[in-house]
């Protein structure tokens, strides 16, 4: 069993997530996670699924996947070249003495405060899976209070999906 992103653009049109995630979970698979939002056509949306499979059942999947009549386009993003990126809003507990502290680890992760309370701040950061884990291994002693990801992103680096239907 091995972690993989998928990548779907489908038509912008209702129940078509549905469908999607109807069609994986009904396959047995663990949706890590799962985005979905506009492209630049407005007809179109991309859903972005992490998912754990094996590589048979996943080939499956993505063989039923783009059959289904509202999917443009589905790539597995195994061993292609690709950028991800996860979107994480944290609030962390500080204080006085430890917000400096708190502030000097967002910067070193190029992270933005985005609000800042006599006992918590809230960190915005974007980045691909080991770096948000390694910002949240170093913020985790202070305390998180709570904490919100948007699961990965991803687009193919350098040629973009050219196999429309």
């Amino acid at each position: 069993m091995k972690r993989h992103t998928l990548s779907a653009l489908v038509e912008n049109k209702f129940g078509v997530l549905a469908r999607v995630a109807g069609m994986l979970s009904g396959r047995g698979f663990n949706i890590e996670t799962l985005n979905v939002g506009p492209t630049h056509d407005p007809k179109l949306s991309r859903i972005t699924a992490t998912v754990v499979a094996d590589e048979a059942a996943l080939d499956r999947c993505v063989r039923a996947l783009d059959k289904f009549v509202n999917v443009i386009e589905v790539q597995d993003f195994t061993g292609i070249d690709h950028v991800a990126r996860e979107l994480v809003v944290v609030k962390i507990k500080s204080t006085k003495a430890t917000r400096s502290e708190i502030i000097e680890i967002a910067d070193l992760f190029r992270a933005k405060i985005i609000d800042v309370a006599h006992t918590s701040v809230i960190v915005e950061f974007t980045g691909n899976e080991r770096k948000i884990a390694a910002f949240l291994n170093l913020v985790e002693s202070y305390g998180i209070v709570e904490l919100a990801r948007t699961g990965q992103v991803a687009l193919e680096r350098g040629a973009s999906l050219s196999t429309k239907k």
